[in-house]
């Protein structure tokens, strides 16, 4: 049947602006300046309000859509590869999943790399998250969602929770996921062509910059969720399009979900970009996927 215009008009757009972004020479504040500029393939969502706050040191935007339910939160991370993005970027399309969801979305302004290299992301993470613990929201009724490094983001923060043996959230949304750092998987030169955001090469300097410490390897299950022991985290819908450098990385985190025997479900989106919620309200293939997320979200959140 093929994809709709509107998801063809999509990938035009986020070639057009990955041409100007690798334009050679700019400076890396120009850079973030046209990466952010992918806000613009987003529809404003309708009855969705804005208020940004300071999450206990960290810059967040909260997206409240009317009639959220007010014991409900999603804490929501940006993509960029850690070097690029911003809450700014990613404000039409987390109002969207969070209107979907009927909840209100904290969206994460997390530290940049090469200035703020791994783990300074995480951290700015998890003290998100326990900010959202301290206004009132239980663990159970905190939804953790993202794309790009933030869908990987979404289930690290669980992972470290885990870890110390704390609650996590009620339930993952992680949208086109950075889940192998080692690059090895083989869309990732498979879809050089179709991927009209990402290749091999940007790749490669997103993870230069935001993995500086030697002793961190690409391998290293810290580093590459698709490598970590999975045990314990929260019903997880991982969400990829098929186009991407970075499908397999979605594909092999859903298998990973379910040999951990995680309630998971995993959807890939035929002929779709990287990190296609961009598209929210314009595209119908990305608006019946955050209606999938949001589904999602109503059913495992509060549980």
């Amino acid at each position: 049947m093929g994809v709709s215009p509107e998801a063809q008009q999509f990938a035009q757009f986020l070639e057009s602006v990955s041409a100007k972004s690798s334009t050679p020479g700019l400076d890396l504040a120009v850079v973030r300046d046209i990466v952010d500029s992918n806000h613009k393939a987003s529809t404003e969502p309708e009855g969705v309000t804005y208020a940004e706050v300071d999450a206990d040191g960290v810059p967040a935007l909260w997206a409240i859509p009317q009639d959220a339910d007010p014991d409900k939160a999603l804490l929501h991370f940006h993509f960029g590869g850690s070097v690029t993005a911003s809450m700014h970027s990613d404000r039409k399309a987390a109002g969207h999943i969070a209107k979907a969801a009927g909840a209100r979305s904290l969206v994460v302004d997390f530290s940049l790399a090469p200035e703020h290299p791994y783990p300074a992301q995480l951290d700015d993470a998890e003290t998100a998250y326990r900010w959202l613990l301290s206004q009132g929201y239980e663990p159970h009724n905190i939804g953790s969602t993202g794309h790009s490094i933030g869908g990987t983001l979404a289930v690290m923060l669980p992972l470290r929770l885990l870890a110390k043996g704390e609650a996590t959230p009620g339930a993952i949304v992680s949208v086109s996921p950075w889940a192998d750092l080692t690059l090895e998987n083989a869309s990732v030169d498979e879809n050089g062509d179709n991927d009209k955001m990402l290749s091999r090469g940007t790749l490669e300097l997103f993870r230069g910059a935001w993995l500086q410490d030697p002793a961190v390897d690409f391998t290293d299950p810290r580093i590459s969720i698709a490598k970590a022991d999975l045990t314990g985290l929260p019903p997880t819908a991982v969400h990829y399009g098929e186009y991407e450098t970075l499908a397999d990385d979605g594909a092999e985190l859903g298998r990973r979900l379910a040999d951990f025997k995680i309630t998971s479900e995993v959807h890939p989106l035929p002929e779709g970009q990287h990190s296609f919620v961009l598209g929210a309200g314009r595209v119908p293939e990305v608006d019946r996927a955050i209606q999938q997320m949001g589904q999602w979200l109503r059913q495992h959140l509060g549980n």
